[in-house]
């Protein structure tokens, strides 16, 4: 029995699936780790948390499989900044989440000096506190650590480098094209670090991973974290993770992730796309694992909402709640919930927005209340798309869909409701883990194609059902809580 170790390192847990060569998941593992928010808009992990969640859901997912993997596959949370020593591999401060806003200023900065347009063109990414750059520059700002740095004694990568450093004992250093064109310090055109971009933010060569392919062994985890000795073949982000996982691997197929955030992309095929306003253009994996492109649109906060409503207000228990107190009132009683906690992402990129709940009356509750969190993700993916399709450069005919909200049958079908076409969502929405345990699959024959891997899945299909000229009062009714939350922040 042929099997692969899918360890999918995500924003608040990490999962890990044993996937069968027939496609069957075998075992699942899962464990939750704490953020911390230590100022207001400042997003921190501790990286040993990471590493921790990740070695106990994979050894939970082999025990539950009942049997040993013969490789792995990581997805990770991308963006997100890991710092360590190179000897000790102890992290020297925390990771800096993809969600921190701490660096808003410094963009701002960036804009007014017209470095934008060289950020635009050579990585393909907006000028924002989304990405690595500012973050990695924020950490060296303190004299001993940039001298460190510049020594060679630190190394700086993201989530799926500091996994595979950790796997490996230091013995690797690494990080593929899918996370690497999440930095803004690398040239998406050649694939590889762009020395203008590391003057700009001052930092030192001596940091960074050697980039590599998505498919294909990096290195093996040393065989006191799962048994054996294993070879790690297959590293993406989660969301070319995803893209790759539901089979969107040709120009035009698109995906959404409905997670912490909400990510849509589409396959551009094995050219640099231009993208359009508010759109970024990213690294992604073609048929054969083998470096393409896509464009993508990203929603800050999706799911995000649902704990906040559970863990911040405490008027959910569990988030699969909400699709039964979603159904339990007509509407949301005129309530409108932007919940742009950390920023607005696409098309907007406005850092300085946050979180606002419009048209509160007393006679809203929290049903009210969770189905205007519901319908926030919805309104927010209708956006992405609808910049993607503008100047009809390129059409949808289907939205294909996964994540953990994805399960939630109201939401799918207010989704199909408001773009006015069907949603397909797949067996199984952990395409981000599937993406990775792919890859590995892949390098490492256990699949020969991909149309191997991708054979049996199956789609359950929600069809568009609400009236246009309800569609029109509803996206009305967002676009104007929109321009309220786009109003207090300019005003700033």
């Amino acid at each position: 029995m042929t099997t692969i170790l899918a360890l999918d390192q995500g924003t608040t847990g990490s999962t890990a699936l044993v996937l069968h060569q027939d496609g069957t998941i075998l075992g699942r593992g899962y464990r939750e780790f704490p953020q911390h928010f230590p100022q207001p808009g400042w997003v921190e992990h501790d990286p040993e948390d990471l590493f921790r969640t990740c070695l106990e859901a994979g050894r939970e997912a082999i025990a539950a499989a009942g049997t040993m993997p013969v490789g792995i596959g990581i997805t990770n949370q991308r963006e997100t900044v890991v710092l360590w020593d190179r000897r000790t591999l102890a992290p020297v401060a925390p990771a800096i989440v993809w969600q921190d806003r701490r660096t808003a200023n410094r963009c701002r900065a960036l804009q007014t000096e017209g470095a934008s347009n060289l950020i635009r063109e050579r990585s393909g990414l907006v000028t924002d506190p989304y990405f690595s750059a500012t973050k990695l520059e924020w950490l060296l700002q303190e004299r001993e650590m940039r001298n460190r740095a510049g020594r060679g004694e630190l190394a700086f990568g993201t989530v799926e480098s500091w996994l595979v450093a950790r796997l490996t004992q230091g013995a690797v250093h690494v990080s593929d094209h899918t996370n690497a064109s999440r930095t803004m310090l690398y040239r998406l055109d050649r694939g590889e670090w762009d020395s203008d971009l590391l003057t700009l933010f001052d930092i030192p060569v001596e940091l960074l991973p050697t980039i590599t392919a998505s498919r294909g062994v990096v290195g093996e985890a040393a065989s006191e974290f799962f048994g054996p000795a294993l070879p790690i073949a297959g590293l993406v982000g989660d969301q070319q993770g995803a893209l790759f996982g539901q089979g969107c691997v040709t120009t035009g197929t698109a995906k959404n992730t409905y997670g912490t955030g909400a990510f849509l992309l589409v396959h551009a095929g094995a050219n640099v796309p231009t993208p359009g306003k508010g759109l970024l253009a990213t690294a992604a994996c073609g048929p054969a694992g083998e470096l393409s492109y896509a464009l993508e649109g990203s929603l800050f906060i999706a799911g995000a909402a649902l704990q906040w409503l559970r863990d911040g207000l405490g008027i959910l228990t569990d988030a699969r709640e909400s699709e039964a107190l979603a159904r339990s009132v007509e509407s949301t009683g005129g309530v409108t919930f932007v919940p742009a906690f950390v920023g607005l992402g696409s098309p907007h990129w406005e850092p300085e927005a946050r979180g606002t709940i419009t048209g509160l009356t007393r006679g809203t509750t929290r049903a009210h209340l969770v189905r205007a969190a519901l319908e926030a993700m919805a309104f927010g993916s209708r956006d992405l798309l609808g910049a993607m399709t503008a100047g009809g450069s390129m059409t949808a005919s289907v939205f294909r869909v996964d994540g953990g909200a994805a399960m939630n049958d109201w939401l799918m079908q207010f989704q199909a409701d408001l773009l006015d076409i069907p949603v397909e969502r797949p067996d199984s929405v952990e395409t981000t883990a599937l993406g990775a345990g792919g890859l590995a699959g892949l390098a490492l024959g256990v699949w020969p194609s991909i149309d191997e891997f991708l054979a049996g899945r199956s789609f359950h299909r929600f069809e568009p059902s609400m009236a246009q000229l309800e569609r029109e009062e509803r996206v009305a009714e967002w676009q104007r809580a929109l321009r309220a939350v786009l109003t207090w922040a300019e005003s700033r």
